[in-house]
């Protein structure tokens, strides 16, 4: 029985040097030879995923990208949940209501001011990597196509602000001061269930590996969750089997211990 096994990037592929151990890229080549589907499923939008040919050179089935608002198969888009013009001028008037510097992500682009995040080394290395795919969020005021944005908190009512983008969103917080904010009932777990739908895969044929906190509605869903040995408590926790670190032959271990290869 074919399976399909879900993979998060930084963390779970990657360390944050955006390093991947020979052992993980030898494991999935084999996982795939095995006959089984191999997917990216990542926080990151598309856009700040097509740079990274020495991820995407491992080779992968397909993309979920933006937690589960983007999904594509063997290069075809299955599908996309864009945030609409309104959505947009509403979470703006709450950002400028905070004065929440924003980076908007999307397929193709994702956006911000570089005045907003002066001494933010993983902005700086975004807009570098990401070359043209990495644009003036006032340079471009209303032609946007965005799936989800990051919020980086300064200062300001802080449980007032999380109140009002809770209506109608789900926020991720990776720390006090980072944040994602996605559209109500959007995650990785939900761009699993597409993939399932699309390729008619049975969910308790479903293996996922994450680390972090937009990575447990995932772990949960699938049939068996595996969280990285290097991962958060709470990763952890929402796991059905806790692998080694990702230097430790991480993958490979976890893949090992449910027979992939």
């Amino acid at each position: 029985m074919k399976k399909a096994v879900f993979f998060d990037i930084d963390g779970t592929l990657w360390d944050n040097r955006m390093q991947i151990p020979k052992s993980t890229v030898t494991s999935i080549k084999r996982l795939r030879e095995n006959g089984h589907y191999a997917f990216l499923c990542s926080g990151r939008s598309r856009a700040a995923i097509q740079a990274e040919e020495l991820l995407l050179g491992i080779g992968f089935d397909g993309i979920l990208a933006a937690c589960g608002t983007h999904v594509e198969y063997q290069g075809k888009l299955i599908y996309e949940r864009n945030l609409s013009e309104k959505e947009l001028d509403e979470l703006f008037s709450i950002f400028q209501t905070y004065r929440l510097p924003v980076v908007l992500e999307g397929k193709h682009c994702l956006y911000a001011d570089m005045e907003d995040f002066e001494g933010n080394v993983y902005i700086s290395n975004l807009k570098k990597s990401l070359g043209e795919g990495f644009q003036s969020l006032s340079a471009n005021a209303g032609n946007y196509t965005v799936n989800k944005v990051t919020g980086y908190f300064k200062d300001g009512d802080y449980e007032k602000m999380k109140e009002e983008l809770s209506v109608n969103y789900d926020l991720i917080f990776h720390s006090t001061k980072v944040f994602e904010i996605i559209p109500k009932g959007f995650s990785k777990a939900s761009g699993i269930q597409k993939i399932c739908e699309y390729l008619k895969i049975r969910r308790e044929d479903t293996y996922a590996f994450g680390d972090s906190s937009n990575d447990l509605e995932m772990l949960q869903y699938a049939g068996y969750g595996i969280s990285m040995g290097n991962g958060t408590i709470e990763a952890k926790r929402a796991a059905d089997y806790v692998t080694a670190d990702i230097w430790d032959d991480g993958i490979k271990k976890g893949l090992q211990q449910f027979s992939l290869i």
